[in-house]
């Protein structure tokens, strides 16, 4: 944590919170244990009067609502991935979205990106401020950016656990628990932080075993017929990325 940092948000004016979800809840208590004066996480609807930052923790359709109802004068930041800065309009307004899921008490952010944006220069700094005495590495993401890089986080977050939720219970038809798939999973994540999609991607479609791949289809046409359309997409993918690999390995010296 930089000491600058914190030093610009202790000020007689503590940052208010709104929005007491797990994500209002999480961030209360991470900046507080920081040592920056908290008030919150309070309700919406709360016009922030005795606080100097107000930061929407709301979902993004409530954003709007709950800015009109902040008192002028105060720096507003919202925490969407998806959104801009026009919803905090007319206030002085800043965006930080932690890159990370919230699921429960006791998150931490240390070691989190988080996506940074500011109407003018002191509310990105009070953004920079907020990502930085939290343990966040802050990005700058374009408004013509933003859509894409929610998908982004989207598909790395969300659509993985609607995979592993497809992979569970087809598993399941099998007598075999979601807890045996764990290490497989994670070893996958592992080996594509480390080396990139390309280079991670292991399997029958990447060894060209098609006649494997068909028995897979076959199974997943009989017991979740459901599925069967995104196992075909995923099949297309896949092949995709394993020509991309096997260009790769081709280029190489």
């Amino acid at each position: 944590m930089k000491t600058s940092s914190l030093s610009a948000l202790r000020h007689d004016a503590p940052v208010l919170v709104v929005g007491d979800g797990r994500m209002g809840r999480a961030l209360a208590t991470a900046l507080s244990d920081a040592g920056v004066p908290v008030v919150g996480p309070s309700g919406r609807g709360e016009n922030g009067a005795d606080a100097g930052i107000v930061l929407l923790a709301v979902p993004d359709a409530a954003i709007a609502d709950a800015a009109r109802a902040v008192a002028p004068g105060r720096l507003v930041g919202h925490l969407s991935g998806a959104l801009d800065l026009s919803v905090l309009a007319p206030h002085e307004a800043f965006g930080i979205h932690p890159l990370m899921t919230v699921t429960g008490a006791g998150a931490t952010f240390a070691g989190v990106t988080a996506a940074l944006a500011g109407t003018t220069p002191r509310a990105h700094a009070a953004a920079e401020a907020l990502a930085d005495v939290l343990g966040m590495t802050g990005v700058t993401v374009r408004d013509e950016d933003r859509a894409a890089y929610h998908a982004a986080a989207s598909i790395a977050s969300n659509f993985l656990v609607t995979l592993e939720g497809m992979a569970e219970d087809l598993a399941a038809t099998a007598g075999v628990e979601r807890d045996a798939l764990v290490p497989l999973v994670r070893a996958a994540v592992e080996n594509w932080a480390g080396r990139g999609a390309a280079s991670a991607l292991t399997g029958p479609v990447s060894r060209g075993d098609d006649v494997t791949v068909a028995r897979q289809r076959a199974a997943i046409a009989e017991r979740l017929p459901d599925r069967l359309a995104l196992f075909d997409a995923l099949v297309d993918a896949t092949r995709d990325l394993a020509a991309t690999q096997r260009a790769g390995t081709t280029a190489a010296p």
